[in-house]
């Protein structure tokens, strides 16, 4: 089949590699700029230094045999490394978080900066709605984004679905990016300190050179508290919460900026993969099973089965 896969994250992008190894024809949509989704790394100039800073998913663990075997592939490969700062058993991609999916992204067909609104049953297949978007009929069409775009996207062409991820709700994440001249007093990661609910020396992962970058992720209380104020307060709030861990004080700020995710910590549908066989059309993502890379590989790699199955 020509398929139409829309979300170039983990489980899209796992689903995309399944089905294109299994004969079929699969095209990936994805409004960002590049790949990444929770896995996603910024990157900032300060003074002629590139700073790098991993501000969404901070690590991932591997428990199920096939995301184990593929951990072990992209370390081979170079893409990650351990991080036990965090925890045993905790990954980390290297130089960055996204370099695994980059990779993924490489070798799949995937048009970035493209927005699908929603989608379109024209007779047997389906077409995508939005700007730029191809006028290509495809056989199978298949969601791979947060469940908060789920909704608008297939409420009018597969509602029992778009009402599923609507009652699957993320907890939001204001994220802040900041650069110490020296190392503060704290200790490489950090949890559950007031507004913080994790902190980490970005620094300290594998593969991220020298400097004192640190990721401060705000808990998911205080951040739908603050979520719509501008990102100015955020970023003085948290300082001066990272400045109360550290004993009162904190180095000079080198560089220093937020970003707000409205969808960080997704909910769980109960669900591994949605396909439904007899139009094509299906849903996979973290969503379905929990807020975690590793659910977000297995839903994509279950949806491809079970397109392969002809299930």
């Amino acid at each position: 089949m020509d398929i139409a896969i829309i979300g170039a994250g983990m489980a899209g992008l796992t689903c995309a590699r399944r089905l294109t190894d299994s004969g079929h024809t699969v095209e990936v949509f994805d409004k960002g700029r590049g790949p990444g989704g929770r896995m996603s790394s910024r990157r900032a100039e300060a003074n002629g230094h590139t700073l790098r800073f991993d501000h969404g998913a901070q690590f991932f663990t591997a428990h199920d045999d096939r995301f184990r075997r593929q951990v072990e592939a992209w370390h081979a490969d170079g893409m990650v490394a351990p991080w036990p700062a965090a925890k045993d058993g905790a990954w980390v991609g290297t130089p960055a978080m996204n370099a695994p999916i980059r990779a993924m992204a490489a070798a799949a067909n995937v048009s970035f900066g493209t927005r699908v609104e929603t989608v379109r049953a024209v007779g047997t297949g389906w077409k995508l709605v939005g700007p730029d978007v191809p006028r290509t009929i495809f056989d199978a069409v298949i969601s791979a984004v947060p469940a908060e775009q789920v909704t608008p996207l297939l409420a009018g062409s597969a509602p029992d679905m778009a009402a599923l991820a609507g009652q699957t709700v993320s907890d939001p994440c204001w994220t802040l990016m900041v650069t110490f001249r020296d190392r503060p007093d704290l200790p490489d990661t950090l949890r559950s300190a007031g507004a913080i609910g994790w902190a980490a020396r970005n620094s300290s992962k594998p593969g991220r050179g020298d400097g004192e970058c640190w990721v401060v992720q705000a808990s998911s209380e205080w951040s739908r508290q603050h979520l719509e104020e501008h990102a100015a307060p955020v970023i003085t709030l948290l300082l001066d919460q990272l400045r109360k861990e550290a004993g009162g004080s904190l180095p000079r700020v080198r560089h220093v900026d937020a970003h707000r995710w409205r969808y960080a910590m997704c909910g769980n549908a109960g669900e591994g993969a949605l396909w439904d066989a007899s139009r094509h059309i299906g849903a996979c993502g973290d969503w379905l099973l929990g807020p975690r890379v590793e659910n977000a590989y297995l839903s994509g790699w279950e949806l491809a089965q079970r397109v392969i199955d002809g299930a």
